[in-house]
């Protein structure tokens, strides 16, 4: 399959290396989301700390939910559910009336692993930032804002919070 020839009606000709920018501005974001997990010292994957990141938004939450917020099948969030049960990170519970619900909620030691990730990515790009100018960083910040607004309202995210790659 080929490439467009050219922008589509409406859209303005990006300046020469504007997609190389940003695909290089990508991994050095998906660096800091993966190098996080390291803080944690091997107590989690990095698929099962999207799932603690869901749960520290959501709360107390349907396994349907959680399944349904990270994109997988429910049978696939039980494996992961049963990992994090028997590491101490999350507890299972059912609804009240509806037994047969599951429910999945973060214990203390999930909601600090979601915490220690969170304050090592704050660290870190705040490390990153600060090798830059002061106007520089505010330029980085608005166009950042700008690109996440023309995405669109959950574009790219599992979680509006902490959003694990």
């Amino acid at each position: 399959m080929g490439r467009p020839s050219g922008p589509a009606p409406g859209e303005q000709e990006l300046p020469p290396g504007t997609i190389e920018t940003l695909q290089a501005a990508t991994r050095v974001l998906t660096g800091v989301a993966l190098r996080s997990v390291d803080v944690l010292d091997g107590a989690v994957t990095l698929p099962q700390l999207r799932m603690l990141a869901v749960l520290a938004e959501l709360g107390r939450a349907r396994s349907v939910q959680v399944a349904r917020a990270l994109g997988l099948e429910a049978s696939t969030v039980t494996r992961l559910a049963d990992r994090m049960v028997a590491a101490g990170h999350v507890v299972r519970g059912s609804e009240r009336g509806h037994r047969g619900v599951v429910t999945l909620e973060l214990t203390a030691s999930g909601r600090d692993l979601v915490r220690r990730v969170a304050a090592w990515r704050e660290q870190e790009l705040t490390r990153i930032l600060g090798q830059l100018p002061a106007a520089s960083r505010a330029q980085v910040s608005t166009a950042l804002r700008q690109l996440v607004e023309a995405a669109g309202e959950g574009y790219g995210n599992i979680s509006h919070t902490l959003v694990p790659v």
